[in-house]
Order: structure tokens, then C-alpha cells, then sequence
């Protein structure tokens, strides 16, 4: 068996889905527009730079979330998954995963957004693991706001990783191939240490170390 993982935003999808959940709770009056806004502006201005601080953003991200009841959030989160997500779900990022499905591969999606926002987009692909962002549920089942452990960015991805594989007796030693699919350099941790890194739709900082290391480029969104 070999393992598959892959970054969600600008991999999978042509769009980020934590910035789009942003816009979307501005669209319909959930938050203040322009003060949300404007912050939303900045952190993801950050993250394409790699100079974003997780713990603060993802607060910030999970801070709005507990504004609101599970069922306010739920009704919320399908709105979002039928006018934003789902149009945005790609023939070629479909194909891609059932490739590695239909090789008999253990499938994974890797993502630094909460798992509010991918948990229903995960489903959507089919793909059974995420790893996540996870925020604290209090006893009612409200988000308190706060993040539970680490992030899930950058060296984040590879402590999250192992332990998910650790739980199912496994280490990345027992796959004969890993494959990571990633656009961001903000991966390159992950990237780094598996067998198979793909840069797919790479940005530009990717696309000159991975043209460097001699990995593949992969643009699933040429159409």
C-alpha cells in the first residue's frame, strides 16, 4: 500500500476555502463586513507571504464560529457547501484522487484550515481522513473559539500526520511510496520528507524549488 496526501486550498480546490468561508459570512450579514473583512484581508495576505501566525489566525477563524448555535452553524456551513464549494469541485482533482483510490492507496487530505469549514468538503471528495484544525467543542456542542493542540501549517502538518499514523500502528517507513500533493511553499516541511512531493498548481516560491529539486509540476486547473 502506498500513501496519498494532499493540501485542500489551490491543491484540490481552485479557491481557499477558509478565506472563502471569510467572504461568505460577509455576504450574508453573519459578521461585520468591513471589520471582518479587513482582518480576513490581512491573515490571508500573511499566508500567501508565510509570515501568518496559525494560533492567531485560526483563533480568529474559530473566534466567529462560536457566535453562533450548531444549528445556526450547520444550516451556515451547507449554504456555503452548495453556492460556494461545490461549483468549485474539479473533474481533474476528482480524477486525480480516484487514481490513488483505485491503486488501493490510503487517502488522506492534509490542510491548515479548521475542520469546521473541510470536514463536509473531505466528504464531498469521497476522502474518509482529515487532518485538520481541530477547534474545542464545549458539552452543548458550541465552538468555544480555541484550538485544540497544534496547527495544522507548515512543520504543523508532519507532527499531525504521524500521529494520525502512529494511531493505526504505521509510520510514513510503512509505505513503499508517500506521495504529498502541495501549490504552497508553506509545505515544503511535509513536501521534504516524503518520497513522491507534487507540486500542484505551485506558486511561484514553489515552482522555483521544486523546478530546483527536480519534482514533478502538476496544473489541475488549466481548463
Amino acid at each position: 500500500m502506498n500513501l496519498a496526501l494532499f493540501d485542500l486550498d489551490h491543491t484540490l480546490l481552485p479557491i481557499d476555502s477558509d478565506y472563502e468561508w471569510g467572504q461568505f459570512l460577509c455576504r450574508i450579514g453573519a459578521v461585520d463586513p468591513v471589520e471582518f473583512a479587513r482582518r480576513n484581508d490581512a491573515f490571508f495576505a500573511q499566508y500567501q507571504a508565510g509570515t501568518l501566525d496559525p494560533v492567531e489566525y485560526l483563533e480568529f477563524s474559530l473566534g466567529t464560529l462560536s457566535g453562533f448555535d450548531p444549528v445556526k452553524l450547520a444550516a451556515m456551513q451547507q449554504q456555503f457547501m452548495d453556492e460556494v464549494v461545490m461549483p468549485n469541485i474539479r473533474p481533474s482533482a476528482r480524477a486525480l484522487l480516484q487514481k490513488h483510490v483505485d491503486a488501493g492507496d490510503l487517502v488522506a487530505i492534509v490542510t491548515a484550515t479548521n475542520h469546521f469549514v473541510t470536514a463536509p468538503i473531505a466528504k464531498a471528495f469521497g476522502v474518509e481522513h482529515l487532518i485538520a484544525a481541530m477547534p474545542e467543542v464545549a458539552e452543548d456542542g458550541r465552538i468555544t473559539g480555541k484550538l485544540l493542540g497544534t496547527p495544522t501549517q507548515g512543520p504543523g502538518k508532519i507532527v499531525h500526520t504521524k500521529a494520525w499514523l502512529e494511531k493505526m500502528g504505521k509510520t510514513l517507513d510503512h509505505f513503499e511510496h508517500v506521495y504529498f500533493y502541495s501549490d504552497s511553499h508553506n509545505d515544503l516541511p511535509l513536501m521534504s520528507i516524503v518520497s513522491h512531493p507534487v507540486a500542484t498548481n505551485p506558486n511561484a516560491k514553489l515552482t522555483t524549488h521544486a523546478s530546483a529539486q527536480g519534482w514533478p509540476l502538476l496544473h489541475l486547473f488549466n481548463d
